[in-house]
């Protein structure tokens, strides 16, 4: 006899869960993104400051997701602290690299593994991010203004993912919840009640 699954077991309680961090971790990405569009001549301090706050803020959207393992927010958030710490070119471009870089080959592997609500999401993430970590090294020597182009564009790739994510699980979560019924195609509106 199969006992039945307990509430915080069930994928509604999952999807539950799940869409208030991604919806954090999009908000966090879209406004890295538009801070590097609308930073016309960034100094070599904004981007210091920007990608590791972006690093450390997408760090606790991962850790608050509480799916990946918790070693990926905290190199994450090494990175962030490491691009605040250097303050240089070279040394952003190498903290978001590496933060980068683990946090996509994860995210891609996980993707692969897990057939989750979020797995597509993961895989398409995961390309983002180390996409955007490979390129990095390339426009280290072209300064600030580029290094924020290439982090903040990846950003805003993922921030779109992730709030088309986020937005679908909410709705998910509030179907199964028992959120308000909706009509057939064609059916009238007293059909619903």
């Amino acid at each position: 006899m199969t006992l039945p699954a307990t509430p915080a077991q069930t994928p509604a309680a999952t999807v539950a869960g799940l869409w208030k961090p991604v919806l954090i971790r999009a908000t966090v990405a879209l406004l890295f993104g538009a801070v590097t569009i609308f930073w016309a001549a960034p100094s070599v301090h904004v981007l210091a400051w920007a990608v590791g706050l972006y690093l450390l803020a997408t760090a606790a959207a991962v850790w608050m997701s509480r799916a990946l393992p918790a070693a990926v927010p905290v190199v994450v958030g090494l990175g962030g602290i490491g691009a605040l710490v250097t303050q240089s070119d070279e040394g952003v471009a190498l903290s978001a690299m590496l933060a980068l870089l683990v946090l996509g080959l994860l995210e891609f592997v996980h993707g692969l593994r897990k057939r989750d609500a979020l797995a597509r999401d993961w895989l398409v993430s995961g390309v983002i991010a180390v996409g955007t970590a490979v390129l990095l090294p390339f426009f280290t020597s072209l300064g600030a203004h580029a290094l924020l182009g290439v982090a903040g564009g990846g950003a805003i790739l993922a921030g779109v993912l992730w709030i088309l994510s986020g937005l679908t699980l909410r709705h998910e979560a509030k179907a199964a919840a028992g959120g308000p019924a909706q009509a057939a195609p064609g059916a009238s509106p007293e059909a619903v009640n």
